[in-house]
């Protein structure tokens, strides 16, 4: 993928470069055009009209050209941001996915699910709401077995097409769509507006009739009294429908742009033929009866735009005249009654064909990563062959066995030696399999599993909560989530660090055991050497791993392999030591 963006960054910079100089020709010329055509009206301004036609057709070309400029450089920062991920550098940048942050969820803030440098952040290239959306939902909520391969298949058609995600990339304005899809949706499934047929007909006569008279008063064929008595019957009949004409533009006064964006993009996707049932389906669902769903969202937008005018100061006594919103809200109406129903569906669809191309370009940017096999057995299963954290560009990988017959396993190890990062790896992944996306192994086989996790847990001076108190509040819920009748992968990092060695000993094996007697399977890491423990009572269905690190001329260096049995030696000193405490 390196090489192709590299190839194609070059063919855009390239690009860019000749509309600028294009664009400064134009501007030039434009200037030459306007100097010869004040000489020429100061000649003879009968030949004027030859420069005013010769500046116009220079302003419409000079346009397209500062149109394409822009676009070539909107192409270099969508390639630039693909090699600034390849390069590991991607944190900061895109959406970070917060306001889909749940404190309550179980694994999501635990595992950087969302939130800056998170992997919302590293795979989300939605333009609209309801692509982000989507995708959140995609990564908070496991999907059933049976969509899984559905998306796995059709991400596996979106990998290869990265014109189709240029292209994506480049519609519309070069921000986010701010479309608020929830209030559109309630307004298109609202219900009818009782618009009677005399009020239609009122409004159509009565323009025809101020136009008809305002126009015959200036070629004196009648005086000015028509006209004005047909201003005061409309002020009157604007006075009548006002309510309803306001029903109708409340939810719909979108900005333009939010409803260019989503038709360009149904557009897009329209012209694509697929293969992959999913996309196949999604496609059917943006046409309704045979009308392509991007052409009737332009009218609606066109409609919209149309109503902005008649706010213009130069064209509002117009279209006071003409009845302009009057017979818009009735257009927009129509159009309500008839495709309203539908925007929840358009709008379902184009969130899963956002979050899809969004899981493709991750997928083709990370061809190492490889499809997770999902398991339709009852017993809980997390079988890793190199597994290593997604967020990492060059993590060691290591392999992880999880199932009935080895339930937990307790990780030891010292300060910076990996322990945190392989509960993520492993949580990650999981979210990666049943979200449908390549995960970061050489080779996993996973069954359906709830993840619980208690990493991140923090105190709260607001609602008065101790860490100690936010843990075992966080513990109670993944208990819960052990009930369940989806087996349970728990992931607990420090468990219990909160209290003193003599309660955390007790608590920490009574939480464990209890949570394998339920059928859940999980990791515990500790620096406390007593909780390993907790592995031997266990056997077989547990077991002790452990990382090391190694310290060579007064510094520590880890190599973040796990190995079977427990730590034998802690880095806390020497840690100390290298920042300069004496110990």
């Amino acid at each position: 993928m390196r090489p192709e963006y590299e190839k194609r960054l070059k063919e855009r910079k390239l690009a860019a470069d000749n509309q600028q100089r294009r664009s400064h020709s134009l501007g030039t010329w434009r200037l030459i055009v306007f100097v010869a055509g004040a000489l020429i009206a100061w000649w003879n301004y009968w030949f004027l009209p030859i420069p005013v036609a010769a500046f116009i057709l220079l302003v419409v070309i000079h346009e397209r050209t500062a149109r394409k400029a822009a676009l070539a450089q909107r192409a270099i920062a969508f390639y630039e941001r693909g090699l600034s991920r390849l390069d590991g550098k991607w944190a900061g940048f895109g959406q970070t996915g917060d306001r889909f942050l749940d404190a309550d969820h179980p694994y999501a803030a635990d595992l950087d699910v969302f939130g800056n440098g998170s992997l919302f952040q590293l795979v989300c290239a939605a333009r609209t709401g309801a692509g982000e959306e989507t995708l959140a939902a995609w990564l908070k909520f496991p999907a059933a077995e049976e969509v899984v391969p559905e998306r796995q298949a059709a991400v596996d058609e979106l990998r290869p097409m990265l014109d189709l995600r240029e292209e994506i990339a480049l519609l519309g304005e070069d921000i986010r769509s701010g479309l608020h899809a929830g209030a559109l949706q309630r307004w298109g499934e609202a219900p009818p507006l009782k618009i009677s047929g005399f009020h239609r007909a009122a409004v159509v006569l009565l323009s025809i009739f101020t136009t008809v008279s305002i126009a015959a008063y200036f070629l004196q064929l009648l005086p000015l009294t028509p006209f004005l008595l047909g201003l005061l019957l409309e002020i009157a009949l604007l006075m009548r429908i006002g309510p309803l004409l306001t029903q109708v533009f409340t939810g719909v006064e979108l900005p333009a742009s939010d409803l260019r964006l989503l038709a360009d993009l149904l557009e897009r996707f329209e012209r694509e033929q697929f293969k992959a049932p999913m996309l196949v389906r999604l496609r059917s669902d943006l046409e309704t009866d045979g009308l392509p769903a991007s052409r009737r969202i332009a009218h609606l937008r066109k409609l919209v735009e149309y109503h902005d005018w008649g706010r213009n100061q130069a064209f509002a006594p117009i279209a006071f005249v003409l009845l302009w919103h009057a017979h818009l809200g009735f257009a927009v109406e129509r159009w309500r009654v008839r495709s309203g129903p539908k925007i929840a569906e358009w709008l379902q669809s184009v969130g899963q064909i956002e979050s899809l191309s969004s899981i493709a370009g991750y997928a083709a940017e990370h061809p190492e990563d490889v499809w997770p096999e999902i398991t339709s057995t009852g017993s809980p299963l997390f079988d890793g062959d190199g597994i290593t954290h997604p967020l990492l560009a060059n993590g060691v990988r290591n392999d992880l066995v999880l199932s009935s017959d080895m339930r937990l396993l307790v990780i030891s190890g010292s300060n910076m030696s990996g322990k945190s990062t392989m509960l993520r790896s492993v949580g990650l992944n999981v979210v990666l399999a049943w979200a449908g996306m390549p995960v970061r192994a050489r080779k996993l086989r996973v069954s359906r599993l709830e993840v619980g996790a208690s990493m991140r847990v923090q105190d709260s001076i607001q609602d008065g909560k101790s860490r100690f108190y936010a843990e075992i509040t966080r513990l109670r819920h993944i208990m819960d989530l052990a009930s369940a009748p989806i087996p349970l992968l728990f992931l607990l990092d420090e468990l219990l660090s909160g209290t003193n060695s003599h309660d955390r000993a007790i608590g920490a094996e009574a939480i464990v055991t209890s949570l394998v007697k339920t059928g859940a399977i999980g990791l515990v890491t500790t620096h406390d050497l007593a909780l390993a423990g907790i592995a031997s009572k266990l056997a077989p269905q547990a077991a002790n791993v452990h990382f090391e690190d190694h310290v060579e001329q007064g510094r520590i260096s880890f190599d973040f392999k796990m190995r079977p049995g427990v730590v034998e030696k802690s880095n806390a000193l020497e840690l100390m030591r290298s920042v300069g405490l004496e110990v």
